[in-house]
């Protein structure tokens, strides 16, 4: 189990986190979302051993995790931190650094290994590449292989996905996310990607003012977003007295209703189009099935 007991930290005298408290149960992925600045990088960092804690403590079993204070090298054998700069060796080949940290006394295993790997973050035409010749994608997933090489108990992917294009983006997340699941290995996963989580994670904490202010299951948070913040992490949202926060999809135009809107503007979304209307002077947002003319009036009810 990861305990995080009573942790607060900043780079100066003002706190970037104050008293983070929360479990992690082995084999369990934790999602930490929150807006730019609010501390999810920083937390992920502490977790790995990099800092000095200003007060609190951290243990992953009965072990305490340290910062450099105590430790010449950082962090452990038993984590891996996988950051949004990339630690690579760009004049190697993508098998030599995934292979990088495997047995040399076993190279038929060594082999298997890599090959599986390279599999999982699907870089199959692109074993005998040299790094410094792919994307910022193709690097990304690199260095996700390479974390897992060692099969590490925790792990922890700070924006994991956020330089691969959407062509690879939701077959990579289930391959590792089911990779980490299979092998019973401890993730946490920072992120602004509503889809890094939704699926995937078993529990969600959200930072804000440097203070945890929500710890729930992603299905509870998403019915019952607490917040407009919360809220807005999964979609187009509406605050509509008295009703509260309603998401867009809870919006349904009817042919009559107290409920009356004014079109502002018709977005083409896929599978619906977002309209945004304006009701009591603000906008709302709801989701239809066709694009409206701007100027149209509407009547809505809510879900």
């Amino acid at each position: 189990m990861l305990q995080i007991k009573n942790v607060s930290f900043g780079y100066t005298k003002t706190k970037i986190l104050k008293s983070i408290d929360f479990k992690v149960e082995i084999g369990k992925n934790l999602a930490v979302i929150g807006e730019s600045g609010s501390g999810k990088s920083t937390l992920l960092k502490l977790i790995y051993g990099e800092f000095d804690l200003n007060e609190g403590q951290i243990f992953w079993k009965e072990k305490e995790i340290l910062g450099p204070k105590f430790n010449l090298v950082i962090g452990y054998d038993f984590v891996k931190y996988v950051a949004q700069e990339f630690d690579l060796m760009p004049f190697t080949t993508v098998e030599e650094n995934i292979g990088e940290f495997l047995s040399n006394f076993y190279p038929k295993k060594k082999q298997n290994r890599t090959k599986e790997l390279i599999k999982i973050v699907e870089l199959e035409d692109f074993t005998k590449t040299k790094v410094k010749n792919l994307s910022g994608g193709q690097k990304q997933r690199v260095a996700l292989a390479r974390a897992l090489a060692k099969e590490p108990e925790i792990i922890l992917l700070d924006e994991p996905f956020s330089h691969i294009d959407n062509f690879k983006k939701q077959s990579l997340r289930r391959n590792i996310f089911n990779y980490l699941k299979e092998n019973n290995i401890t993730c946490i996963v920072a992120t602004h990607d509503k889809n890094d989580v939704l699926g995937f994670s078993d529990e969600i904490i959200v930072l804000h003012d440097k203070k945890i202010i929500a710890n729930e299951t992603p299905e509870n948070l998403y019915r019952v977003p607490k917040l407009p913040l919360i809220a807005s992490f999964f979609g187009e949202f509406n605050v509509i007295e008295p009703y509260g926060i309603v998401y867009a999809h809870q919006l349904t135009i009817v042919e009559d209703s107290d409920l009356k809107a004014v079109v502002k503007q018709s977005y083409f979304n896929g599978n619906f189009w977002l309209i945004e209307a304006n009701y009591n002077s603000e906008s709302i947002f709801i989701q239809h099935k066709f694009e409206l003319e701007k100027g149209f009036e509407i009547h809505f009810k809510i879900q």
